[in-house]
């Protein structure tokens, strides 16, 4: 029993020095710059600012191939602290890229909804929930608000529902649980 414990250990320890061998050989150095930059975007993944995500758009502006001034969602806000960071003048949103709105969370009408999962593939944090020509449904706590799942929607079943953003309403809730809470579960 006790031989048996010690072979344990000594596997364990070998897989951990292997493990542990392959992360340091295999460890991908971030830029630093960026890495502060990515923080300030929301990480909405939404590519508005013409990059395909948050972190894409942080190496581009770190090596001064991009604008601070792109990010929709960030809004003017976000413009004032990528400013700050960088040490330049902060820059009118470029309403190119878009125009903030308030935060959202994507809603699928599961009456509507065919199943046929094109919502799925488009977003990009995998906050839909479904299978093949079965109902879908947002995962909330991982929805973005991009707004991306709203195009290839043959049926528009997909709304976004704005988000308060006040101390009272700091989690969002369904609005199905919402109306259960108003009307006492009647509907």
């Amino acid at each position: 029993m006790l031989a048996a414990l010690g072979v344990m250990v000594l596997l364990a320890v070998a897989i951990g020095l292997v493990l542990g061998w392959s992360a340091i050989r295999f460890k991908v150095e971030g830029n630093p710059l960026a890495d502060k930059i990515d923080a300030i975007l929301p990480q909405t993944q939404c590519g508005q600012c013409g990059f395909p995500g948050c972190r894409p758009y942080a190496e581009a502006i770190a090596k001064g191939e991009a604008d601070i001034n792109q990010c929709p969602p960030g809004g003017e806000e976000g413009v004032k602290k990528l400013a700050e960071l960088l040490g330049v003048e902060p820059k009118p949103l470029d309403e190119a890229h878009g125009t903030p709105k308030p935060k959202s969370v994507a809603f699928i009408d599961e009456n509507s909804c065919i199943g046929c999962t094109l919502c799925i593939q488009a977003c990009p944090v995998d906050a839909i929930s479904g299978a093949a020509k079965q109902m879908h449904t947002i995962v909330a706590s991982e929805c973005t608000g991009c707004e991306l799942c709203l195009p290839p929607c043959p049926v528009d079943c997909i709304t976004m529902v704005p988000i308060a953003e006040d101390l009272p309403h700091w989690k969002w809730k369904h609005p199905v649980v919402m109306m259960k809470q108003v009307d006492g579960g009647r509907g």
